[in-house]
């Protein structure tokens, strides 16, 4: 995500922008944008001497715990990384450049089951999350919003999934797309290992998510402090469907088997996104279809096989 944020910055800032991008360590990719700083921010006190050195206007925060099975199993780690994290920062940014602007990178999963009524979600409903990352990305931004009510100047965005290059192969779609450039390099067998392919989610393309919080820096002054935004398509597709469409691009023929270890238990069936609000606050709509989407995911990691494979 940090890199397509840091592409939509610099096409709409142009030489306006000087990026900061903290990292936790060498092992995370460096941008080729922006000057690289280190930063652990469940220290506390790391968290206020590098804002008050660097006195940012804006912060974009998009570190945290994202996988959710790596979240069950660290709740401890969690907490502190998604809440405790996000306060730091939040906190410094307040002490140190309290008319700075503290853009979330929060999680559709803080809603939970879907609405009784069948629609698709929007900012109005509670927040009821069901497991862990979803408690403390909720937790998170409501805290946020008591800061807001405070002075700080913070926009939470509530993105329903995002897919595109840049995302690790624990998540499903490249997962899907790592197994099936495998395949064709001739290093798997012609199976690709499924969980549940019925559950529905809204997709969207992750540098579609990027313009939005880039968006959001460069018309601050226009949105109320604590805003809440949905970012969604408000349709639900099938995860199979996007299989199907990744299987589509493959150069060879794949077949399909269901693997019970990557099938999640209370798996809700379909979940989708009203992002209404998105649209009136910074006209933002979903661009990029998930046809390209696919074929970008895919092609990225066929390039991943192949350096692999040469080194």
């Amino acid at each position: 995500m940090a890199r397509h944020v840091a592409t939509c910055l610099a096409g709409m800032l142009g030489d306006r922008l000087d990026l900061i991008v903290a990292r936790r360590s060498e092992s995370e990719a460096a941008l080729p944008q922006g000057r690289g700083v280190f930063l652990d921010i469940t220290d506390r006190q790391a968290a206020f001497d590098l804002v008050e050195s660097q006195r940012p206007s804006a912060i974009i925060h998009l570190a945290g715990i994202s996988d959710v099975s790596v979240a069950e199993r660290n709740p401890d780690l969690t907490w502190q990384v998604n809440l405790m994290g996000t306060l730091h920062l939040a906190h410094a940014l307040k002490a140190h450049v309290p008319e700075g602007t503290f853009v979330f990178a929060g999680s559709s999963q803080i809603y939970g089951s879907k609405p009784e009524e069948g629609r698709p979600f929007s900012e109005r409903d509670l927040l009821k999350p069901m497991g862990q990352y979803g408690a403390t990305k909720a937790a998170a931004d409501l805290a946020l919003g008591a800061l807001a009510a405070q002075g700080l100047r913070t926009i939470r965005f509530r993105p329903f999934n995002h897919i595109g290059p840049g995302q690790g192969a624990g998540f499903v779609v490249p997962s899907f797309a790592a197994q099936i450039a495998r395949i064709e390099a001739g290093l798997q067998p012609p199976v690709i290992k499924v969980g549940n392919l019925d559950a529905e989610r809204d997709f969207i393309d992750v540098r579609d998510v990027a313009r939005a919080y880039s968006l959001a820096v460069t018309r601050a002054e226009t949105l109320p402090a604590g805003a809440m935004i949905n970012l969604a398509s408000g349709h639900p597709t099938r995860i199979g469907h996007l299989l199907d469409g990744l299987i589509a691009l493959s150069s060879v023929p794949i077949a399909v088997e269901v693997d019970p270890e990557r099938v999640r238990p209370n798996d809700i069936r379909s979940l989708a996104g009203n992002a209404d609000h998105a649209r009136e606050c910074l006209g933002w709509v979903p661009e990029i279809p998930l046809a390209e989407t696919l074929r970008d995911i895919l092609d990225e990691q066929r390039r991943v096989v192949r350096v692999a494979a040469r080194a």
